[in-house]
């Protein structure tokens, strides 16, 4: 006999589909963000890659080369300013064997002033370009979330010194060259403190590789103390960095939860 109860009955219960997860994964989270990210993508891509694999195929012919300019030390000291201003601009290439060479084959003060040149030439043309590509995209999504947004008000958009401060203490550690003109054009960063910090900052890692490269050749290794003082440097920088980040991150959670509670 078939029960006529309803509590006889058995309950059906719906299986939830057994598709793949509708929600985004991180794969297509990061192709979402490199496509906002337009023409500054790609641009990204050469300016974190290309470096480390030109410094790859030149490194073996730097002593052919240094003798080359020792050479004609007039062309020499032109085409050393140009080639790295064009192709360091366009992400390129990376500056501690450019200093070595550039101190190699012009002497401590004819290297370091030509380093630094045509590390400034590279930069500006770097910024102009990055600029170009990235347009406000880079700011456009900072802004979407609050937290990103006030540690780049806090770091990189409060005036002319704190701008100046910030990419100096940037310009002072071991960062990509490259990556870093990327990051700050594509954060609008003020273009005269940016030029400022370049010089200032680059000019004790540059020195110290150039006067190593002019006295004891291309053949002698960085010594253990610039490795060591050259990661403390960035270690402090880091810390720094990470502490006004945080401070800019308290402050916004802190209006929050106070307007939240009102």
């Amino acid at each position: 006999m078939h029960s006529s109860h309803p509590e006889a009955e058995e309950t059906v219960c719906e299986k939830p589909p057994s598709g793949p997860d509708s929600s985004p994964g991180g794969g297509a989270v990061a192709m979402g963000f490199f496509k906002r990210l337009g023409p500054a993508g790609p641009l990204a891509l050469i300016s974190a890659i290309m470096p480390f694999v030109v410094t790859a195929l030149l490194v073996g012919s730097l002593p052919w080369v240094g003798g080359w300019l020792k050479a004609h030390e007039e062309t020499g000291a032109l085409l050393y300013f140009l080639v790295f201003a064009a192709l360091g601009g366009l992400g390129f290439m990376s500056t501690h064997a450019y200093s070595a060479l550039g101190g190699y084959a012009f002497g401590f003060k004819s290297g370091l002033v030509l380093a630094l040149g045509s590390y400034t030439a590279a930069a500006v043309i770097a910024y102009v370009i990055a600029r170009l590509a990235s347009g406000d995209r880079v700011v456009g999504m900072i802004a979407e979330h609050p937290k990103s947004k006030a540690v780049y008000d806090a770091l990189l958009s409060k005036g002319f010194g704190k701008t100046l401060l910030i990419n100096f203490l940037i310009r002072l550690t071991s960062s990509p060259f490259a990556i870093t003109n990327l990051v700050m054009a594509a954060t609008r960063v003020n273009l005269g403190a940016y030029i400022l910090a370049t010089v200032v900052g680059m000019a004790p890692r540059t020195g110290a590789l150039v006067f190593i490269a002019s006295v004891w050749g291309l053949e002698k290794r960085p010594p253990l103390w610039l490795t060591i003082g050259g990661t403390a440097v960035t270690l402090v920088v880091l810390g720094i960095l990470g502490h006004l980040g945080n401070q800019a991150i308290a402050r916004v959670t802190g209006t929050n939860n106070t307007d939240q509670q009102a």
